[in-house]
């Protein structure tokens, strides 16, 4: 049904933004920055702790408490791996470079601290801990439509990289103002939709009569 033939768009973005994206996981967080001095670096690793913390804990005043806010002081002790990466953005209707610091942190050092913070009793060793449910995950199929313009695909593109439920994204084809995506996410499919609808996308049909298509979603004006 659909074609792979590309939309006229200048490739060289095509090719940067199409990269599989991979950050959006609930220990990783992704801060700008301008430039990889060390400086930088310190201010930005608190910062991406102080995300992550809201994020898993889902309580942002989180942060003020006097324990985790000692503790994000010290993010470089709770970091695992970080790394700069850069992503095209649009200033002014014109792509721009920008420098990120996309830092993964330590899940058990991040429980433990919301954990103590928020007062829970962590099991004494030696007892079985309650079984964590299962998240649901799933690789998903979706036709995004409306995408008139390069920004208008940088918009869709950047927007899909900063979701935290998915673990990567690939374009598969595209045709006229459209592209199909393969979407890896670690939730359901109507909750990666959900999670969707602050972004420049809206959902146009979650159950298309499509083959191979999981949804149907549409660039928001």
């Amino acid at each position: 049904m659909y074609s792979s033939r590309l939309p006229r768009w200048p490739l060289l973005l095509f090719a940067v933004v199409c990269t599989v994206a991979r950050a959006g996981a609930l220990y990783t967080a992704q801060v700008p920055v301008g430039s990889q001095a060390d400086e930088e670096r310190v201010t930005a690793l608190r910062a991406a702790m102080a995300q992550v913390v809201v994020k898993v804990s889902g309580d942002a005043a989180i942060v003020a408490k006097p324990e985790v806010a000692k503790a994000i002081a010290t993010a470089d002790k709770y970091v695992q791996q970080y790394q700069y990466a850069q992503e095209v953005v649009t200033d002014n209707g014109q792509p721009q470079a920008r420098l990120n610091l996309v830092a993964q942190f330590d899940r058990e050092g991040i429980d433990r601290l919301i954990a103590d913070a928020s007062g829970v009793t962590r099991q004494p060793p030696g007892e079985s801990a309650p079984p964590v449910p299962e998240v649901q995950s799933g690789t998903y199929r979706v036709w995004v439509s409306g995408i008139a313009s390069a920004e208008d695909y940088a918009r869709l593109i950047g927007s899909l990289r900063r979701n935290e439920l998915l673990r990567g994204l690939q374009v598969e084809q595209a045709r006229g103002d459209g592209v199909q995506l393969r979407l890896d996410a670690a939730s359901s499919l109507p909750r990666l939709l959900d999670s969707l609808a602050s972004g420049p996308v809206h959902v146009l049909n979650a159950k298309p009569p499509v083959e191979g298509i999981d949804a149907l979603l549409g660039m928001q004006p």
